[in-house]
């Protein structure tokens, strides 16, 4: 739905069938020993690890922790993780407790590295930014570990041309909607990014020109250059818009599509019989089973574009792209409804489900959620909620564009000058959230019992090695709420328990996202600090939260 390289989407996509649900440096260091605590030097306490023990003078409200009177051992020295604070001056409203019980029963749903990922357009393999040679792009992929790069857009039927013998570029484009020719060239460019990047790649082909044999030479080359890399071909980037947004200017039917739709497959079959079909990469649930009962080769992937916040005239005011609506227990449930449809399609026809293009809102130009740090709130939530339901890809759909003129809603830009800037590339608020997600380790979700918390979301993994992760996402207003007290019951007594944490100042910062204190990537497993108030072999940990937090929790037993 979206096109970065003019405007994020038609304004008028339909909403579900259903519209009502649709390692800081300010880090405390606090010595803990098992032995009987001493007067070592003239101002150093050493504390023993237990719930009976009294905290340390807090240097400030964010770094106490409830106390209990439950009995514990003494565990080994550890750092305590100094989370932020409320800003100051704040009216601390508070917020009910948060109660979480997580289960031994398994949802039935994994995580794996890879879920979520940057949708991108066509027109960006083009780029010679996209380069293992460009050590910020590599970063920004190796920070989301492992992630898809997928390329589509509503440029791939328009302004992209796919060609290995040269031909020059038949149409034209301008300074904000680019035109440009591709070729293996610059497949090979992109191999090096996605090889130094440790990353996939999922191409769509143009659909738009109606030509299978052209396509079918792009995915020979694509087969032959990346190799296992390649993860699916999508004929097509939301066909069922082409009718509304002059893609076919003499109409388009569905019937159409399925008719093209097979010619196309049939055609890279034979020249990359082993590249997995998607489709229909559409945003209207009316395509889905007709693209699931299409009697087409390697068909292995349904897909759909999704953006929650669709009503760019306002003419749904639950569906317009404001803060109170990004920022809504509605936005969550409407979301995973439609999620949930297309999974329900999906799992029917023993398809894989992707949801290779999303973000926010579908509307073109900045809003009141753009760039902020409620953005990465969101994202987070988003991209476990959906995997926790069943998805296996997640899209956010970005731009190489700069950051200053270029699409707010993107997760990555360019430093430099409009539109394309130098090539130095950073992410976003967005990014950090999705960072958050994609830095947890292979899990599969377990079913957990959670009440009050305000606007609050919570996940809990288990994984191979025995440990627990636990994820809350805590979107009460960072600027007004007071921080939640939490109460945490695990499957096991846990022996080590690690934090780390996204945060920021306000639902509307811009730029001031961070996790762990820096503009960067979660601190390494082995390397955070221990959950404040940690109850050493006690099932039950009690800790406070800061709003407008991503917290992720990690015990060991």
């Amino acid at each position: 739905m979206a096109e970065f390289d003019s405007s994020p989407g038609k304004a008028d996509s339909p909403p579900p069938n259903d519209p009502a649900p649709a390692g800081s440096t300010k880090r405390r260091r606090i010595l803990v020993a098992a032995a009987i605590a001493a007067v070592v030097a003239a101002a150093a306490v050493v504390i023993p690890l237990t719930l009976g023990a009294p905290e340390p003078a807090p240097s400030s409200p964010a770094s106490s922790a409830p106390v209990s009177t439950q009995s514990a051992e003494a565990g080994p020295p550890v750092t305590y993780y100094d989370q932020p604070g409320p800003p100051e001056g704040s009216p601390l409203e508070q917020v009910e407790a948060l109660k979480v019980d997580v289960s031994k029963d398994l949802v039935g749903t994994s995580l794996t590295k890879g879920i979520a990922g940057i949708s991108l357009e066509a027109t960006d393999l083009a780029d010679a930014d996209l380069s293992s040679s460009n050590a910020s792009m590599v970063k920004l992929l190796q920070e989301i570990d492992q992630p898809v790069l997928r390329f589509g857009g509503n440029a791939v039927d328009r302004r992209f041309f796919w060609t290995s013998t040269g031909e020059p570029l038949p149409y034209s484009g301008d300074k904000t909607h680019p035109a440009r020719a591709v070729g293996p060239a610059d497949l090979s460019r992109i191999n090096t990014l996605l090889e130094a990047g440790d990353a996939k790649i999922a191409l769509t082909v143009d659909l738009g020109h109606y030509n299978p044999d052209r396509a079918a030479d792009m995915a020979k080359h694509a087969a032959e250059i990346f190799g296992d890399r390649l993860l699916s071909i999508t004929v097509g980037n939301e066909p069922n818009g082409y009718v509304f947004n002059g893609v076919r200017t003499n109409g388009y039917s569905l019937e159409q599509y399925i008719t093209e739709l097979k010619a196309y497959a049939q055609a890279i079959h034979a020249v990359a019989p082993n590249v997995p079909i998607a489709g229909p990469g559409a945003y209207d649930q009316k395509w889905w089973q007709p693209f699931i009962d299409a009697e087409i080769p390697q068909k292995k992937i349904l897909s759909f574009h999704n953006y929650p916040l669709y009503s760019c005239d306002g003419s749904d005011p639950k569906g317009s792209p404001t803060m109170a609506n990004l920022m809504s227990q509605l936005m969550h449930d409407r979301a995973a409804d439609y999620q949930q449809a297309a999974l329900a399609a999906g799992k029917a026809a023993g398809l894989e489900t992707w949801l290779p293009e999303t973000g926010i809102a579908a509307c073109p130009g900045s809003n009141e959620t753009s760039r902020t740090h409620a953005s990465a709130l969101w994202t987070a939530d988003y991209a476990l909620n959906a995997a926790q339901l069943g998805i296996t890809k997640i899209g956010f759909h970005s731009s190489t564009f700069t950051c200053k003129g270029g699409p707010p809603m993107s997760a990555i830009c360019s430093a430099g000058d409009y539109p394309l800037g130098n090539g130095v590339m950073s992410g976003r608020a967005n990014f950090f959230g999705i960072s958050m997600v994609a830095e947890l380790n292979d899990g599969k979700f377990l079913k957990l019992k959670h009440s009050g918390g305000g606007l609050a979301f919570t996940y809990a993994l288990q994984h191979e090695d025995g440990s627990t992760t636990v994820v809350l996402v805590n979107e009460n207003n960072p600027e007004t709420a007071a921080q939640t007290d939490v109460t945490l019951k695990l499957p096991g007594k846990a022996v080590t328990g690690t934090m780390t944490q996204l945060s920021g100042p306000s639902y509307a910062a811009e730029d001031e996202t961070v996790i762990d204190g820096a503009k960067s990537e979660p601190t390494p497993l082995a390397d955070r600090a221990t959950v404040p108030g940690f109850a050493y072999r006690s099932e039950t940990q009690t800790f406070k939260l800061t709003a407008g937090t991503v917290t992720v929790l990690n015990f060991t037993y």
